[in-house]
């Protein structure tokens, strides 16, 4: 059985950063490409960044040069490092895989608030 485990996120004030992690169990996490997404209140949910089997990696532009996204092939984690949060980064932050189908974890709370 495949499961996704985020961890990491929480309150933080505009500006500052948190880094959330991933861990992934059930599958060869090396061959799989990983996906953060987020969904805030009201919105669908939106993909964020991902890291290709190779370590190529590409993020919404919104987040571009703040955040960035990397894998663990050893640990079987990835992480995204989100730095000058901003109060529009507010949402639940997804991890993402495609086993033939979706899988998603369970999502983390990021809340960015003075």
């Amino acid at each position: 059985q495949v499961q996704l485990v985020e961890s990491g996120g929480g309150l933080v004030q505009p500006g500052g950063s948190l880094t959330l992690s991933c861990a992934v169990s059930g599958i060869e996490f090396s061959l799989y490409t990983m996906d953060w997404y987020r969904q805030a209140p009201g919105l669908e949910r939106e993909p964020v960044a991902v890291i290709t089997t190779r370590g190529d990696t590409s993020v919404q532009d919104s987040v571009e040069g703040r955040f960035t996204i990397s894998r663990d092939n050893a640990k079987k984690t990835v992480t995204l490092h989100m730095n000058d949060l901003k109060p529009e980064d507010t949402a639940v932050y997804y991890c993402h895989t495609r086993v033939i189908g979706d899988v998603w974890g369970q999502g983390t709370q990021v809340t960015v608030s003075s």
